[in-house]
Formats: structure tokens, sequence, C-alpha cells
């Protein structure tokens, strides 16, 4: 195979159902790009035939990679296998279930064309259900406010980067990889290009609302320093209540002759102090918890095997 141009790096967990179509899609989009392509496929540990539908067509096209991890390691370190792995020079990475859909590579192509060297995907409508909807909305601009790096609001992983940023992204071997906040957080230039989202092709959603959770959680954690920050000024609003409190119990003895009692108030003070102390403690957790995990140096995921111009390696 001649030098690559364009790699598609595309995650797959369960997705037997969507596959046929994915491939279908895809091969009509090479044909379309005349320039040499590959597709990287990384199963995450499936449990139906996606893997066996991968290898199978790996087997017979080169065009194809298919990459298995030895176990499910999750959605965001499956990418991160994904841009060790695709050997392009400009690398796209969208999801199998096509609801960002691949044909607007030629969008993402012409900026990179002009220029720029990180091409992202900006979700102008979606087609879950309103509640989905208001929560993605909702995450995207508590962490464009909070971010220590700004992060574009309402973009995913859909995106082509060229090989540098590809690189620069991978340099940083975190524990919990946040991949659109690295893409952002690495700089170069940028640009987003509005496009629509589809509805699910087949099968069901794998981003469970825990993984969703997870998924906020990294992304607020891992870049920014707000909920820390916020500790502070808390303890400041706390003392000062109290503190008030303080002086107005004074003010009651020494010009009233009595001090305020009764056992709403006591317990009042005994609960915001006490959960004030359960919230500080489970942030500073929270951050605690990222270093522990960052220091032991983990790898983020391990190749069971993968198939490369029709043939078998194992790691």
């Amino acid at each position: 195979m001649d030098s690559i141009k364009i790699s598609f790096i595309i995650p797959l967990y369960n997705e037997e159902e969507v596959f046929g179509t994915l491939i279908d899609r895809m091969n009509a989009l090479i044909e379309d790009i005349s320039m040499p392509c590959e597709v990287v496929l990384i199963d995450d540990g499936s449990r139906d035939l996606t893997s066996f539908l991968m290898e199978e067509l790996a087997m017979d096209d080169e065009k194809y990679q298919a990459v298995m991890l030895s176990r499910n390691f999750g959605h965001q370190r499956a990418l991160t296998a994904g841009l060790d792995i695709a050997r392009g020079e400009y690398l796209m990475i969208l999801d199998a279930d096509l609801q960002d859909p691949p044909e607007i590579f030629h969008a993402f192509y012409e900026k990179i064309l002009e220029g720029y060297e990180v091409v992202y995907g900006i979700r102008k409508k979606r087609k879950e259900h309103l509640i989905k909807r208001l929560a993605y909305n909702t995450f995207y601009r508590i962490l464009n406010k909070i971010s220590d790096y700004p992060i574009p609001r309402d973009s995913g992983d859909f995106c082509m980067i060229s090989r540098r940023v590809a690189r620069a992204i991978r340099s940083n071997q975190e524990e919990s990889p946040f991949i659109r906040g690295l893409r952002s957080w690495v700089g170069f230039k940028q640009i987003g290009v509005p496009y629509e989202r589809q509805e699910r092709a087949a099968g069901e959603a794998k981003y469970t609302l825990n993984k969703l959770l997870k998924l906020a959680y990294d992304g607020i954690f891992n870049f920014s320093s707000f909920p820390i920050k916020a500790l502070s000024f808390a303890g400041i609003f706390c003392i000062s209540l109290s503190s008030f409190y303080l002086f107005y119990t004074i003010y009651r003895k020494y010009f009233y002759g009595d001090v305020p009692s009764g056992f709403t108030a006591l317990l009042f003070i005994i609960i915001l102090f006490g959960g004030f102390q359960f919230l500080s403690l489970g942030i500073l957790g929270e951050y605690l918890y990222r270093a522990f995990f960052q220091v032991k140096n983990r790898p983020n995921y391990f190749i069971s095997h993968k198939i490369v111009n029709k043939q078998k390696v194992y790691d």
C-alpha cells in the first residue's frame, strides 16, 4: 500500500447490528477519495460478533486494520489505541453508530487544506430525547465556563487532526484520557464545522448513564481547578456565616440580655458544616484518586492481537 494519507479511527463495542451499514458507507466514502486511506477498527472487548466481523473484513481487505483490545477499556482508551496505531498523515475520529456522518470528511479536509491542523464537528442539532439533549447542553456550557482551557461547546470526539497534533495528544499519558479536552489543550490552529447529528443507525447506545457521568467527571476534574478552588470560597462563606451568627449571639446577650436558642438553629449549623466537610472530602478525594492511579503509570490498554495488511499479529 502507498504511503497512507488519511486514517479513519473507529472504536467499536457490541456493534454487530450497525457493522454492515458502517462498512458500506466507509467503502463508498473511500472510493470517492483520491488518496490512500486506511480504516483502523478498534474492538473494545465486544461480547457479540463484532470482533469476528472485523477480523473477517481485515483479512479480506488491506485497507482495514482490525485491532482487538484484551478487554473492555472504555471508549476514550480505545480512541487512544487508535491514535497510537494509525499511520496516516491526517487522522479522522468517528463513532461506529454513524450519528457523526463520515461523509463530512470532505468539509473537514477542505479546512485542512486551508491550513488548520484540528477540525472538529459542532453539533447543531441532536436526535436524542429532550432530557439527554438538555443534559449534554448543560454539561458543555458548565465545562466551558469552569475549564482552565477553552473547550468548544457542543463538540465531541468527531474530528480530523494532523499527525503532529496526534503526537502531541499521545504524549499526554493520562490515566483517564478525555480526548476532546486534550485536543483543545494542545493548541495548534483549530476550527469547528457545524453539522446535524443523526440518529443512531442501528442498535442501542453504548454510553450508559454511568459512562456519561464518568466522561463528565474526566472532563471537569482533568481540565478544571474550579472544584478545588470552590472549596476555598465555600469555606469563606461558611466562616462568614458562622461569624455573623456569633456576633448576633453576642449582640443579643449584651443588648437584650438573652441568647438565641433552639434546637432547629443548632441542627442547621451542624448539618451545614457537616455537609460542607463531606463535600470537601469528596472533591479532594477525587483529585487524590486520580493522582493515585496516575502515578501507577499503568498502560491505558492492552492489545490481544491485530490484523494489518491481511496478517494477524500478536504483540
